[in-house]
C-alpha cells in the first residue's frame, strides 16, 4: 500500500527576512532552556559522551561547525539522500539538521554557536524523504527500515520529531519498535501541534513504550500552537523560541515538539552516560519519575508527569521502577488490538486515494516576525484509507497530514 507519513515540521522553508534580534546576540544567550531546564548543573554529572543518538528526520548536515565530530554515522532509507544520511532530503530538509544541533550541537559555530543539551553525544543521522512520491519506499516502510538500521548500528536513543496525525499506525511498525525495544533502546517522539490542526497526540508518540514528549512555552506553561494534548504524553519540555542550526551553516528561532523532543533525547542520552548500566524502562523512568509538576496536577495530558529536570534525572535518588517494559506494553497491545483490527474492522477499499494536504495554523493574531513564517500549505502524496481499533479511540481513518509544525523566524541569515 503507497501512503505518505509527514515530518514534524509544515513548511521547511526559512524565508529571508529581516534578523528577530540584533546583530551583536549571542546564540548562546538564546538558549535559556540550557539553565531553566537543568542542563548547566547536569553536564557537572555528565555531557553525553558514549551514547549514540539516532536521528530519524530528512538527513544532518555534518559540515556544520556545531556538529563537525558528532554525526558518527548514518543512512538513507529514501533512496534520495546520499549514503550516509548526511544530504537534507524531501520536504523541510532543513528539519534534521535543526533537531540534531539542539541534541547535541557542540557549541563550536559564530557566536559561541549552538549548545545541544547532550554537547558530547554521537549522532546517527538517518534520512527519509518526507512528502516525496520519488522515494524508494513509502514514508512508513521508510521510518521502519530506519528504525532497523538505527538498531543495528548502535542506537541507544531514537529521536523521532514526526508524526502521522492520527492515533493509529501501520502494522509495519509493530515490529520495528518492538525491534527496538527489545534491544533496549529509548524511542522518543513529539506529540504533535495544535497550531498544525492536531488537537491529540499522533503515532508514533501513541505507540505503548514510546517516551511521549509535549511542549511548554517560555512561562512553562502549554503552548497554544507547539503542542498537541493526550494520554499518553510522558513529559514536557520547552518548545518555544528555541534556536537551531540550518544546513550549510546560520541559526533559526523555532517553536514546536519538533524541537521539544531532542531535548528530551538529549535528556535521555545524559541518564544513560551517569548510568550506564540501566535498562531502557528504568532510564525512562528516571526522566518521569525527576520530571517537575511545575504547581499542577500529574500526570495531565498535557503536561504528562511534568516539566523535565536535567539535574534531578542524573543525580536523584529514584525508586526503582514498576511498570513493564517497553517490550511487553506493546507486545499486549498488538495481541489485543491487531486481533481485533481483523476481525472487526471491514477491508479498506484501496480503489478509493484520499488526498492529503498541509494544514495550516489556525486563524489567531501572531506577533508580527512570527506571522511571517506560517509555514504554506504543501500538496503530499495520495493515501489509501484502512481502518483499526485502537484502545480507547475506537475505529479511526488514517489520514496522513504534517504535524508538530514549528513557526521559524531568522535569527542570523549567515554566519
Amino acid at each position: 500500500m503507497a501512503v505518505a507519513l509527514a515530518v514534524a515540521l509544515g513548511s521547511a522553508s526559512v524565508a529571508p527576512a529581516a534578523p528577530a534580534f540584533a546583530a551583536n546576540t549571542q546564540v548562546r544567550d538564546l538558549e535559556y532552556w540550557l539553565n531553566d531546564y537543568g542542563f548547566t548543573q547536569a553536564w557537572n554529572t555528565t555531557r553525553g559522551a558514549g551514547v549514540t543518538v539516532a536521528v530519524i528526520d530528512t538527513g544532518v548536515d555534518a559540515s556544520v561547525p556545531e556538529l563537525t565530530g558528532a554525526v558518527i554515522g548514518g543512512t538513507d532509507v529514501s533512496g534520495l539522500g546520499s549514503a550516509d544520511g548526511q544530504t537534507p532530503v524531501g520536504e523541510g530538509s532543513e528539519h534534521g539538521t535543526l533537531v540534531a544541533s539542539l541534541l547535541a550541537g557542540r557549541g563550536t559555530g559564530e557566536g559561541s554557536g549552538v549548545l545541544g543539551v547532550a554537547p558530547e553525544a554521537s549522532i546517527l543521522a538517518v534520512s527519509v524523504a518526507f512528502g516525496s512520491s520519488d522515494a524508494s519506499l513509502s514514508n512508513d516502510e521508510q521510518i521502519a527500515e530506519g528504525i532497523r538500521w538505527a538498531v543495528d548500528n548502535g542506537a541507544d536513543v531514537i529521536n523521532m520529531s514526526l508524526t502521522r496525525n492520527t492515533l493509529d499506525w501501520p502494522s509495519s511498525w509493530d515490529d520495528a519498535f518492538l525491534y527496538a525495544f527489545e534491544n533496549d533502546v529509548v524511542v522518543v517522539a513529539a506529540a504533535g501541534n495544535r497550531g498544525s490542526g492536531t488537537t491529540e497526540v499522533g503515532a508514533p508518540a501513541t505507540i505503548p513504550g514510546v517516551l511521549t514528549v509535549a511542549g511548554v512555552d517560555r512561562t512553562k506553561g502549554a503552548s497554544f500552537d507547539a503542542s498537541s494534548q493526550g494520554i499518553t504524553i510522558s513529559v514536557a519540555a520547552p518548545s518555544e523560541q528555541l534556536v537551531g542550526v540550518v544546513p550549510g551553516g546560520g541559526y533559526v528561532q523555532w517553536n514546536g515538539t519538533s524541537a521539544a523532543a531532542p531535548i528530551v533525547s538529549g535528556l535521555v542520552a545524559l541518564v544513560r552516560a551517569a548510568y550506564p548500566r540501566l535498562d531502557a524502562a528504568e532510564v525512562m523512568n528516571r526522566v518521569i519519575a525527576t520530571a517537575d509538576p511545575n504547581g499542577r496536577e500529574v500526570p495531565s495530558p498535557i503536561y504528562g508527569n511534568g516539566l523535565i529536570d536535567a539535574a534531578a534525572a542524573v543525580t536523584a535518588l529514584v525508586p526503582a521502577s514498576t511498570s513493564p517494559e517497553p517490550a511487553a506494553l506493546l507486545e499486549e497491545w498488538i495481541r489485543v488490538h491487531r486481533r481485533a483490527d481483523t476481525e472487526l474492522a471491514p477491508t479498506p477499499d484501496t480503489s478509493t486515494q484520499v488526498p492529503v494536504a498541509v494544514q495550516n495554523d489556525p486563524e489567531r493574531p501572531l506577533p508580527s516576525v512570527a506571522a511571517a513564517w506560517l509555514p504554506t500549505p504543501l500538496t503530499l502524496t495520495y493515501v489509501s484509507v484502512p481502518l483499526m481499533v485502537l484502545i480507547g479511540f475506537g475505529t479511526l481513518v488514517t489520514l496522513f497530514g504534517i504535524g508538530a509544525t514549528r513557526h521559524i523566524k531568522r535569527i542570523r541569515s549567515k554566519r
